[in-house]
């Protein structure tokens, strides 16, 4: 998975492992230990630490990923622009800032980076519908940890239970 900034700036890399799709997306492991590539910041990678796995819905303006404990947070989200097929193994998306993130230790929901979101916004020109498309997605995704819809709900253990 390859995510980049609104500007084409690469943001992160990570490499998974294809383990299918459903009716909600595209699954992609990545077992404790996988290399997460980042671009920005002091730190060049870090491995994982547990096992988690990762939901590229179709046409959906987010991604999710499922951790297992103890892993702080539960479910993480990031606000992407729909993913596309850039490769035969590989998607790329748009990080769109902000994150949606329900905690593991109170089942609390959070929207994170808000403010990021209104700096990028601003300094490079998100379109009305890209605008749109983020805040909408979060919204949705609030709601979505908050009462266990699926995939929230439990489903993804599934998928995570294939790691193992």
């Amino acid at each position: 998975m390859v995510l980049r900034k609104y500007d084409g700036r690469p943001h992160r890399r990570v490499t998974g492992r294809l383990l299918g799709d459903d009716e909600h997306g595209t699954w992609i492991g990545t077992p404790r230990g996988t290399i997460v590539r980042y671009s920005y910041g002091w730190r060049r990678f870090e491995r994982t630490r547990e096992d988690s796995v990762r939901l590229l819905p179709r046409d959906a303006w987010w991604m999710a990923m499922f951790s297992a404990a103890p892993g702080r947070s539960e479910i993480y989200c990031d606000v992407i622009t729909p993913p596309e097929r850039t490769g035969p193994a590989q998607f790329t998306v748009i990080d769109l800032d902000l994150d949606v993130i329900r905690l593991r230790r109170d089942g609390r929901v959070v929207v994170d980076d808000e403010d990021e979101f209104e700096q990028n916004r601003v300094r490079f020109g998100y379109p009305a519908d890209v605008v749109a498309g983020a805040t909408a997605a979060a919204e949705t995704l609030r709601s979505a940890l908050s009462t266990d819809t699926e995939p929230f709900a439990g489903q993804y253990q599934n998928w995570l239970s294939r790691l193992r």
